[in-house]
């Protein structure tokens, strides 16, 4: 029995090293510190394992132990702390594992880690991981199998073991596919967003000057776009997300009442079109290139020309857009608007004399104002990530003492000074620039892309971008994202630039068959054969259908027989398929050398062959034989040919 069969030595490594395997992608995905903590508690509890069981206090207590950590890292119940104790119960697994039945609960136990994994991850090598471990545990279980049947292990090939595993796979493929393709898909995940996605730092709807810093060091892709012809020049690639009006002397907050609405936008003729892939964030800032010349399906255009969607951005998602050149944005403001891009909070008295003073020498010249305000910028300002904490009047400390700053603090100290100067103002948040990957002919926007810039207005031409940052003198440009950003080179040796170019094409191809593969594209596939919209009702009948098939396919051939477990019987019955290929099948009640005779008599040149093996085959199935005359026999009968 089962309970009772011990595990030998080499069954218990193969348990230990697929344990590892199914561990492994889901380690990956949870917080550095956690995953490290895991790997560790896994490789002892199996090197504990080989002296027998542990006390059940002891698990106990290591049990609740390891899960009281789990919850001080992550602080909250969700589906990243769910995640993380699956994890940690399953690398004290090892330590009540003796016997055949424990080492089948393990792995069936295990088998839930690589599938927990794609709660948090849907990349392309969380799947080949998976698919790894996968492949490893059915090659385990069908090794447990032979050990609980008694079966000589001597002749065990784990390769054997995994082509059947890989049959089994194989025979599951056709139904996976149709699910995939063909079972009704919802709008939203089902689960919504892992927990780190959700606070993965990016755009928010304000800004406060010391909250960008986690945004500005993620250089993970936020989205990635492809123009359908030339592409506008980085320094010209704005990414605008939203406007920010109101500030409190800290924040700066969008207009409670911005609304929804077009916006007062005179547009040049199109010049750029383009499909825009986005990251999820949970989130309904759609940042696209400035300025967007139609409203696509599933988002809203507000008054101040930004996008918002209509769900939020809880999965990848494709747009198709089209961006055109400003000729004129709200030429006529109202009075309302206008005070309310005016309004400062009583602070930064020293910034707001200067605003007024500049007002005054300029004779009302808005032009002038700005004009002189890039110019000190250029002449004596320097960027840098490093600056101090804010205090109570941070613009007068940045722009009389310190004048060093990043993109929050210049956009923020110009648009007080503008509106000191009675020049109407407000800040833009989006993505400035990008990254052109070769490889694959498209731009990808980082998080640490994110960018804030200045919108003023001016009379005849409306709201105006104005970028502060880039009046800053080149030689004055210190700790910038690229230093802090791990360089291209590897020791000075190795350009990994052109591994990375590649990776992230093949997550972009990921993205696009695979995640971008949403409940719209799902219902619109067959439309290129004349069927517009498939209906839910539609997808669930071809899904019975071709579930049908594939049951019927795996059905037919697992009723082909019962797998024959000694590998010997398997090679023989292999050779036998051989020859039945050519009409010399052997019948069910005719001895070996019956047969030998009909093949001699049919292909003499094959005879002499076969009767060595047929020699060789009955002296060690029904007399003796060592372990290596049986593999011999094995190589013998596998590459013997009629």
């Amino acid at each position: 029995m089962s309970t009772t069969i011990a595990l030998d030595a080499t069954t218990r490594r193969w348990l230990h090293a697929t344990t590892v395997l199914l561990l492994l992608p889901l380690l990956l995905q949870l917080q550095p510190m956690v995953g490290v903590a895991v790997g560790v508690v896994a490789l002892l509890s199996m090197a504990l394992s080989t002296r027998g069981r542990l006390p059940s206090l002891l698990k106990i207590a290591l049990a609740v132990t390891l899960a009281i950590a789990v919850f001080s890292v992550y602080r909250q119940i969700g589906r990243d702390t769910g995640c993380a104790l699956l994890a940690m119960m399953l690398a004290l697994k090892p330590t009540e594992t003796a016997n055949v039945r424990d080492a089948r609960s393990l792995l069936g136990y295990g088998l839930f880690a690589p599938f927990a994994t794609y709660l948090l991850d849907q990349g392309p090598l969380s799947l080949i991981l998976g698919a790894i471990a996968v492949a490893a545990a059915l090659t385990t279980l069908l090794r447990l199998a032979d050990l609980d049947s008694g079966i000589d292990l001597a002749d065990w090939s784990p390769f054997d073991s995994l082509r059947a595993a890989g049959k089994l796979l194989l025979l599951a493929l056709p139904l996976v596919l149709a699910a995939f393709w063909l079972f009704p898909r919802l709008a939203s995940p089902l689960w919504g967003l892992p927990d780190r996605a959700v606070t993965k730092p990016g755009l928010s709807e304000s800004m406060t000057p010391d909250r960008w810093m986690d945004a500005l060091n993620d250089d993970t892709p936020a989205m990635r776009a492809r123009f359908d012809g030339p592409a506008p020049r980085p320094q010209d690639m704005y990414w605008r997300a939203m406007t920010l009006r109101d500030f409190d002397g800290r924040t700066w907050t969008p207009a409670p009442s911005s609304g929804i609405g077009p916006p007062k936008l005179s547009l040049a003729p199109v010049q750029w079109r383009y499909t825009l892939d986005v990251e999820p964030s949970d989130q309904r800032l759609l940042a696209t290139l400035e300025f967007t010349a139609t409203q696509p399906d599933g988002a809203q255009m507000g008054r101040d020309a930004s996008l918002r969607t209509i769900a939020p951005l809880s999965g990848l998602t494709r747009w198709q857009l089209q961006a055109a050149p400003v000729q004129s944005f709200d030429p006529v403001l109202d009075a309302r608007e206008r005070r309310a891009n005016l309004v400062l909070p009583d602070r930064n008295p020293r910034t707001l004399a200067l605003g007024r003073q500049w007002q005054m020498e300029a004779g009302g010249n808005s032009i002038a104002v700005i004009e002189r305000a890039l110019a000190v910028i250029h002449k004596d300002f320097a960027y840098s990530l490093n600056v101090p904490e804010p205090g109570r009047d941070w613009i007068d400390d940045f722009l009389f003492q310190g004048r060093t700053g990043y993109c929050q603090q210049f956009s923020s100290a110009f648009v007080v000074l503008m509106r000191s100067a009675g020049i109407p103002a407000r800040v833009v948040v989006g993505y400035a620039g990008g990254y052109h990957n070769p490889v694959g002919d498209y731009w990808v926007i980082r998080n640490s892309d994110a960018h804030a810039w200045a919108e003023v207005w001016l009379a005849g031409r409306g709201w105006t971008r104005v970028d502060p940052t880039a009046a800053v003198a080149p030689e004055r440009v210190y700790d910038t994202i690229a230093d802090r950003m791990p360089g291209r080179n590897f020791a000075g040796l190795i350009d990994v630039s052109r591994a990375w170019n590649f990776g992230d094409n093949l997550r972009r191809g990921w993205n696009d068959f695979v995640l971008g593969f949403n409940a719209d594209r799902q219902a619109t596939m067959l439309k290129r054969f004349g069927i517009e919209r498939l209906s839910p009702s539609t997808l669930i009948a071809l899904f019975a259908i071709a579930a049908g098939i594939a049951l019927a396919i795996a059905a037919w051939w697992l009723a082909r027989g019962e797998r024959v477990r000694d590998p010997l019987l398997r090679a023989w019955r292999a050779l036998d398929r051989r020859y039945a290929k050519l009409g010399l099948a052997r019948e069910p009640h005719e001895t070996a050398y019956d047969w030998l005779e009909r093949v001699r008599a049919d292909r003499p040149q094959s005879a002499a062959g076969l009767s060595a093996l047929i020699d060789r085959f009955n002296a060690l199935r029904y007399a003796t034989g060592d372990a290596s005359e049986r593999k011999a026999l094995i190589r013998a009968l596998r590459s013997h040919r009629p």
